[in-house]
């Protein structure tokens, strides 16, 4: 009698499964989605509280689907996708180091530099206006130098007559400093 017990608990037919939502079983295992629920994006913009642009970042599904994607400020970290990103990532860090070392042959130009600026002044060397960046940067480009006025760091309006050392910051962490004259104007 015990086989044809085991017979019958190994030869019973076994109830048919609860049939399962369409996609359910396809969205678990997705290849693009975490064990842990999460979903792997890049990002193309800087998302706050999140990540800055070209960072592989997990988030819940919800939110790549709903928010992240839609607007167009991540895409799903395919194989395919992370390739572009590294080639990109790859040709900026090319372009930075180019642009660095253009700006450092320009420091280098600027260091040996020295200009002079006009003012009227009283006879005891004071300036009855001031000399500014904006005048330091127009002079620079009159001389063939791409220098903006944000560049120029002064602490404050010069207002003597006499020898400055003007400190310029060209980007990328990258600072040159210059002599400026500052010379009466010629009056006759």
């Amino acid at each position: 009698m015990a086989t044809s017990t085991s017979k019958s608990k190994s030869g019973a037919a076994k109830a048919p499964a609860k049939p399962r939502q369409p996609g359910v079983e396809r969205r678990r295992n997705h290849p693009l989605r975490a064990k842990d629920g999460q979903q792997t994006l890049i990002l193309l913009q800087n998302v706050p509280y999140v990540g800055k642009t070209g960072e592989v970042v997990k988030v819940r599904p919800g939110f790549a689907r709903n928010y992240l994607v839609p607007q167009g400020l991540a895409i799903f970290a395919t194989p395919h996708n992370l390739r572009i990103v590294e080639q990109h990532k790859r040709r900026a860090r090319e372009m930075e180091a180019a642009r660095r070392s253009e700006l450092s042959s320009l420091a280098a130009q600027l260091n040996q530099k020295s200009i002079t600026i006009e003012a009227n002044a009283n006879p005891e060397g004071y300036l009855y206006g001031s000399v500014n960046s904006d005048q330091i940067a127009t002079v620079l480009r009159s001389a063939n130098f791409n220098i903006s006025e944000e560049m120029v760091r002064i602490d404050g309006p010069l207002k003597e007559l006499g020898q400055y050392t003007i400190k310029l910051a060209l980007g990328m962490d990258i600072e040159t400093e210059i002599n400026l004259w500052v010379v009466p104007a010629h009056t006759e």
